[in-house]
This record gives C-alpha cells, sequence and structure tokens, in this order.
C-alpha cells in the first residue's frame, strides 16, 4: 500500500481507501477516496503543504487537487500555530477567519473561536447555519438578529464588508419583529407596522420596546377580531412584566388600525 493510505470497505463489501497524517504528534485524517493513487495523492499535498511555507489560504486552491479545500486550511492552521481544529479555522490577529467553500473568508471574534471550532458553518440556498442539539440556527441568530431579519434595512455591517461578523461590524437596527427605525425630520423614532391585508401603521414611538410591545398590541387586537394568521410575537427584554403590563395598557393603537379590525369584525357578522 502507497505512503499514507489504507484500505478500507463499506458496509456492502465495496473497497475503498483512506489517507491521513501524522504530524506534531496528531493524527490528521484526509479523507476517503475512491482509488489508492488518489489517497496516496492527497496525503503528498498534505506532505507539501505542511513543508512549504510559501503555502496560505489564499494561494491553497492552486496546491492541491485531491484534497479538499477544507482540510486545506485545517492543515495551514496546525503547520502555523501547531493547533489543530476540526472545522477550517485559521487564525489571525485578534481574530480568526473561517473558511466557507460557497462563500468565502468569514472573519469572527477570538469570543466566539470555541464555539465555531466545535459547530461547523453549513451553507443552503445562501442561508448559513450550525446544528446544535438537533436544532438549525442561523449564524445572525447569534447577535440577536432575527431569520426574518433584512440586510440594509434591519441590520448592517459597519465597514461594509458583509464577511466581517465580528461584534464591532454588526449594526443591529431593527431587533424585534414589526419594528422599523427611522430617522425622522425633527427626532428619530422607531414605527410599529403589522402586515395584514396590507401594510397597517400601528403607532410611532421613542424606543423599539415600546413599538414591540405595541406590535404585540396590534397582533393581540387581529386574533381578537378574528384574523387567523401565524402572527410573531416579540419577546421583549427591556421590560419586567409589571412595566411590560404598564407599557401594554398605555398603548393607544392607530385609529386606522382599530378601523380596519371594526370592519373585519362587522364583515364577518355579516357573513356568520
Amino acid at each position: 500500500m502507497l505512503p499514507g493510505v489504507f484500505e478500507a470497505k463499506k458496509k456492502s463489501g465495496e473497497v475503498y481507501y483512506r489517507s491521513s497524517i501524522t504530524k506534531y504528534g496528531k493524527h490528521v485524517s484526509l479523507g476517503s477516496f475512491s482509488t489508492e493513487k488518489k489517497a496516496h495523492k492527497a496525503y503528498l499535498e498534505a506532505c507539501r503543504i505542511y513543508e512549504d511555507t510559501r503555502i496560505h489560504p489564499l494561494n491553497l486552491r492552486s496546491h492541491i487537487k485531491e484534497l479538499s479545500f477544507e482540510k486545506g486550511i485545517i492543515i495551514l492552521n496546525h503547520r502555523d500555530y501547531k493547533t489543530y481544529f476540526k472545522t477550517p479555522i485559521y487564525l489571525r490577529q485578534g481574530y480568526f477567519s473561517y473558511f466557507l467553500d460557497g462563500v468565502g473568508e468569514l472573519k469572527f471574534d477570538n469570543d466566539d473561536l470555541f464555539y465555531y471550532s466545535e459547530h461547523r458553518i453549513l451553507l443552503h440556498d445562501g442561508h448559513m447555519y450550525v446544528n446544535d442539539y438537533g436544532m438549525q440556527y442561523g449564524i445572525l441568530a447569534r447577535y440577536g438578529i432575527k431569520n426574518y431579519s433584512v440586510p440594509g434595512k434591519d441590520f448592517t455591517f459597519a465597514n461594509g464588508d458583509t464577511k466581517d461578523y465580528r461584534y464591532s461590524n454588526i449594526v443591529v437596527i431593527n431587533k424585534y419583529h414589526g419594528v422599523t427605525f427611522h430617522e425622522g425630520k425633527d427626532a428619530p423614532y422607531h414605527e410599529a407596522h403589522i402586515h395584514l391585508n396590507g401594510e397597517y401603521i400601528v403607532g410611532r414611538f421613542p424606543t423599539d420596546a415600546e413599538a414591540a410591545v405595541a406590535y404585540n398590541k396590534a397582533v393581540d387586537a387581529a386574533v381578537a377580531a378574528g384574523i387567523k394568521k401565524n402572527f410573531i410575537q416579540n419577546y421583549v427584554l427591556e421590560y419586567t412584566p409589571k412595566e411590560y403590563a404598564d407599557v401594554y395598557t398605555r398603548i393607544q393603537l392607530s385609529g386606522n388600525y382599530i378601523e380596519y379590525l371594526k370592519d373585519r369584525s362587522s364583515e364577518k357578522g355579516t357573513h356568520e
């Protein structure tokens, strides 16, 4: 058997070949291959990456054919920092890069290093997520950004780099459902709105928390009027239960919205 290669069998009895290399006391699996020759080629590519310091993340693809790009990044980090991660992480000065096929280089703060060394980022239909305890979580959830949030409207990247996920670069504009921030001519405000048969403005408020409560109250009113829809309710962290109840009671829904609900209720009563 060629160096770095050993034979294996699937449950069906079909033979395939695995490749591995041992460096700095670490046994590194290089993957599975259909032929002994390909497995050996991957082993030689790994040897070259470990030995040739001219190879780096940006020119890696030109030096590999059988070895996966992800495994190449893992080897580069192991070579340069003597630290082995099972995910494609490459350490930087003050942060780290996560190289994701189909996306490129993602930047994260070192605070997230342990998490992403244990959780692989997956890509589906342009959506990046991780599997955690059997559930799928979008990577934006770590910043309090909801799945339905719209880039450029609900959040933005301070330096314009949409692949830079360092905390200082993530600017959350609208963290609550049904709430949009506006600069305003005289003063900024948060507008609560709800989509039923069209978009209805619930009201304008000085804080996003108050607007979030107003949206919740609008949802409750819609349900009470017999509107059947899977509404998303906001969980407002800024208030204690008593404070939430006080704000909820104080908020007055817009006249247009109240009239719309009355008309819906009247139509429903006519048809019953």
